[in-house]
């Protein structure tokens, strides 16, 4: 996929988590979250307008935010565990090249020879790169590296990785 290639179809409004909340942080409701983007602080409304964002920093165990709807610790200790999410629509567009792996979510997935081999089912990296989790119709899965993939709409794997 690339920046001027639209998104595929139904995938502008797919809600993307970008933080998870971990926990509270002080007694005035600010809490300690599990950050999944670089840079959390372009973003003010998180789930549907539901939390704004008043203002993100590095702590000592990780990113420390406070939200505008959250007063005070028990508040905060409530939120323990709610992704914080923005529509697809909302991240910035990408280069040649790039992908988010919610875009990879649901795609179907083929051979070079054209034949269907599933659907992929999750995005994982290890620490070595992406990871493609296919499901094939029977419900069982393999996983395969996206550099042996060939990204697109569909997914194109090479035939003898299918097998």
């Amino acid at each position: 996929m690339s920046a001027d290639d639209p998104l595929p179809a139904g995938r502008g409004d797919r809600p993307v988590t970008l933080a998870a909340v971990i926990g509270a942080h002080g007694v005035t409701g600010e809490v300690r979250l599990k950050v999944f983007a670089d840079d959390l602080s372009a973003y003010r409304q998180f789930n549907g307008g539901a939390l704004t964002l008043k203002s993100v920093w590095n702590g000592s165990n990780g990113a420390i935010a406070r939200f505008a709807e959250i007063a005070d610790r028990n508040a905060a200790e409530a939120l323990r565990g709610t992704e914080l999410t923005v529509p697809r629509s909302a991240l910035p567009a990408l280069d040649e090249g790039e992908y988010y792996h919610v875009d990879l979510i649901g795609l179907a997935v083929a051979t070079d020879a054209g034949e269907l081999v599933g659907t992929v089912a999750a995005v994982e990296n290890f620490g070595a790169g992406d990871i493609l989790e296919i499901e094939r119709p029977d419900g069982r899965r393999f996983m395969v590296s996206v550099s042996q993939a060939v990204i697109g709409d569909p997914i194109t794997l090479a035939a003898e990785l299918a097998d």
